[in-house]
């Protein structure tokens, strides 16, 4: 029997960035995957939010996405193109990269830290013992590892295996994508239904790309080009001479939330943890989010550095952020629906979001940039991500997330050199005396006043803001970072 300190159920976004974010932190960790290659079937998500670029930058390999992706400086809204580049972000803009791009470039980047992934084969059982859990593949072959994530997807075997409840809504409709060659010149354009939107767009070579809602419910993960033909003839009264369709997939507005991610030594992550519309491209994004918020948790519980209570604080942070992503998807699908008072209302949110302040507030809900952790009262920082400020040091000038690259715990101090001492805690947080002269500002919250002190976990939070007097300090570190005791002892 193989064992690995943490096994991940399924090898796609989720599961990739959660493997990569362990293997920084020195743990042993394998991942399981059900596909021989990289290679998806169909289109997937389209593209990466401000938030998770951000995520890429603090890990130093934004380059390679920004490489193969193409910059978009608007978001959509209904008919309108809302301006995102003045958000206080270096990524300010939506980067359009397919799914299948970008799994590529994180299965290399975890090839790079020496991650191995068992392919071709499948999660079908496991056991959760005291201190251990035992998996069962698909090829007869088993696992002892001491946690289990699932990131196995909607259908997530792990999370129905362990128990936990996945309440939500049943889907209200169904949805193609496809990529098409037709004979005729089709009708370019967005066309409203009743039952959402639809779309044809000019791609090169005579293709096009088309966004189609379907008459009825459908579930089936295989779509046919028979059913791209019944599609365009039910909205458009003609298939257009279809000849091909390719990379066809198929989604629902299908809306679930795990109860809990997390029974004991098994966690779930992504669309294990919660399902729902595509619309505005978020699961991706809330995927990669979900495994950087757990990553460094986990590792720190796997190495002996945190009680195993720390893995409490993922389901409390995160469990909130997708209960709103299944909100905002549920309401901007219904928002694209077409009858006369649905018109009405998109027409009057389109209005109010010219409006600067609402059109940034919306912005950064849907791109991830005002997720706040609530950590208690204090500065507007704590709970959120930090700026990337550009710092002045003793080694020069660098830049916040630069800092993060290893994904290690970092204490900026901006009063006195010399003057916070962290001695019990030295081989686990990094300390910097730092000075930066510039504003501090938030997105929604525009600017803040500069703190003493700013402790950052390895996810590019806040964790505590000092002053002059470094209140708190101790009992922070001891609570994200383990006691003095074990952070003696430890280092990653």
């Amino acid at each position: 029997m193989t064992e690995h300190a943490a096994v991940i159920a399924g090898g796609g976004p989720t599961g990739l960035m959660l493997a990569g974010e362990l293997a920084l932190a020195g743990v042993d960790v394998a991942i399981v995957e059900r596909r021989e290659t990289q290679d998806l079937d169909g289109l997937r998500a389209r593209g990466l939010h401000i938030r998770t670029i951000e995520i890429f930058d603090q890990r130093g390999i934004a380059d390679r996405f920004l490489a193969q992706g193409q910059v978009i400086h608007f978001a959509p809204f209904a008919d309108s193109a809302l301006d995102i580049s003045d958000l206080p972000t270096r990524h300010n803009y939506f980067l359009a990269l397919w799914q299948i791009h970008t799994e590529r470039i994180l299965a290399d980047w975890v090839g790079e830290l020496a991650v191995p992934i068992y392919r071709g084969r499948e999660v079908i059982d496991f056991a959760q013992e005291d201190t251990e859990v035992f998996v069962d593949l698909s090829d007869g072959r088993s696992l002892q590892t001491k946690y289990l994530v699932g990131c196995d997807g909607g259908g997530s075997l792990i999370r129905r295996k362990a128990g936990i409840e996945f309440p939500g809504w049943d889907p209200s409709t169904s949805y193609l994508i496809a990529e098409i060659e037709t004979a005729e010149e089709p009708e370019w354009g967005i066309r409203r239904s009743a039952k959402g939107t639809n779309a044809l767009a000019r791609l090169e070579e005579g293709k096009a790309r088309v966004v189609l809602n379907e008459q009825n419910i459908e579930n089936s993960e295989k779509p046919t080009l028979r059913d791209v033909r019944e599609a365009l003839v039910a909205l458009y009264g003609t298939d257009f001479g279809l000849r091909s369709a390719t990379s066809i997939s198929r989604f629902t507005d299908m809306a679930r939330q795990a109860a809990r991610y997390r029974d004991r030594r098994v966690l779930l992550a992504g669309d294990a943890a919660h399902v729902h519309s595509p619309v505005a491209g978020q699961g991706l994004n809330i995927g990669i989010q979900d495994a950087v918020n757990l990553g460094w948790k986990l590792a720190q519980v796997v190495h002996g550095t945190s009680p195993e209570n720390l893995l409490d604080t993922y389901h409390a942070e995160r469990h909130p952020v997708g209960a709103r992503l299944l909100r905002n998807t549920m309401a901007l699908t219904a928002i694209q629906r077409s009858d006369d008072r649905i018109d009405a209302l998109r027409e009057m949110v389109s209005e109010l979001l010219q409006q600067n302040a609402a059109r940034k507030q919306y912005v950064a809900m849907m791109s991830g940039l005002d997720v706040h952790y609530d950590l208690g009262e204090g500065h507007p920082l704590l709970g959120r991500r930090m700026p990337d400020l550009e710092l002045s040091t003793v080694k020069g000038h660098l830049r916040v997330f630069t800092l993060l690259r290893d994904a290690r715990h970092v204490l900026l101090n901006f009063g006195e050199p010399g003057s916070i001492e962290i001695a019990p805690w030295a081989s686990r947080v990094r300390l910097i005396d730092a000075q930066y002269a510039g504003a501090w500002e938030l997105p929604v919250f525009t600017t803040v006043s500069a703190p003493t002190s700013v402790l950052i976990r390895p996810d590019g939070y806040v964790a505590w803001v000092g002053g002059q007097a470094q209140k708190g300090l101790a009992e922070a570190l001891t609570t994200w970072f383990g006691s003095p005791a074990a952070a003696k002892c430890t280092t990653i």
